[in-house]
């Protein structure tokens, strides 16, 4: 793709911390650098913003996205870098994030503001919506959000310092948006409800069209002039290995897509979207950590 489908994202990069008892293994991580990294991998050329440490987590998330080819804005991190630890030692995994994660910022200056204006779609992810002083500067730096705006909450159990000012601060931003995407876990932790619940909930909030992700059960559009289109999951060959980046992965898919072919006006259009987003989550999670995949041409 052109420089001209230049797509900007904003949200975490971060260091996943795997450990079981025989082994512990690092990725560089994020739903916000999996969602950028899976767009360049799909062609489209990326900028993330995010707060990236001078440290050696840092030096390992730079060299990460240069090599697939994303641009890096980074908000520099008082506290290092952002890790996260998933800890299975005793089988049963326990999660947990360091202070870097816990109070991460984002600043949106001059470099950031140039960069969003010139993006031909902003997407968010995992941001710290909790936040509202953030939440209003980054609304603030978003021209046209409903014709150029993807948001994913993405929330973190240990990252979440305030669930109702999340809730109410990512509600604000859904309204104003092109696209929200949401997923299962998602309606459990900021809501306690279920996934059609949370999808009307935001379309009566004013969102258009609301992504539902419900893992093996596939996605479901939802849009605000009526349109329902759902799509299982794709049966490909090989054994799930890992589904830590699926709802990363639809996400990039569908933006792409978007990018690609404009937004969906009917329920064919919706349909292909889902079906290649679905494809190319199926892939990803037949291989270990949270690459995006491209599943072999049929």
């Amino acid at each position: 793709m052109t420089e001209t489908n230049r797509v900007v994202v904003v949200g975490d990069a971060l260091i996943d911390e795997l450990r079981d008892a025989e082994s512990l293994r690092e990725f560089p991580g994020g739903a916000a650098l999996n969602v950028a990294v899976g767009l360049a991998v799909l062609g489209v050329p990326t900028t993330l913003i995010a707060m990236v440490g001078d440290d050696p987590d840092g030096a390992a998330l730079r060299d990460f996205l240069a090599a697939h080819d994303v641009a890096l804005i980074a908000t520099p991190g008082p506290h290092g870098s952002s890790r996260a630890t998933s800890d299975r030692t005793d089988g049963e995994p326990r999660y947990a994030f360091n202070e870097a994660a816990k109070k991460r910022r984002i600043e949106f200056g001059d470099a950031e503001r140039a960069a969003l204006d010139a993006a031909r779609l902003v997407v968010v992810s995992c941001f710290p919506f909790d936040d509202g002083a953030q939440t209003d500067a980054f609304l603030a730096a978003v021209t046209d959000p409903q014709q150029r705006l993807v948001i994913d909450p993405n929330p973190r159990a240990g990252m979440l310092a305030d669930r109702e000012a999340f809730v109410r601060n990512f509600e604000r931003v859904a309204a104003r948006s092109l696209l929200t995407k949401v997923g299962d876990e998602d309606a459990e932790l900021l809501y306690g409800s279920t996934l059609p619940e949370l999808r009307a909930r935001l379309l009566s909030a004013g969102a258009h069209h609301v992504l539902a992700t419900a893992g093996r059960d596939g996605a479901t559009i939802e849009t605000d002039d009526g349109l329902l289109v759902s799509e299982p999951i794709s049966a490909l060959p090989g054994a799930v290995v890992d589904t830590m980046g699926a709802g990363d992965a639809t996400l990039a898919s569908s933006v792409q897509t978007i990018l690609a072919t404009g937004v969906p006006t009917d329920a064919p259009g919706w349909q292909r979207l889902l079906a290649a987003a679905m494809r190319i989550a199926a892939a990803t999670c037949r291989e270990e950590g949270a690459l995006l995949r491209v599943p072999p041409v049929v």
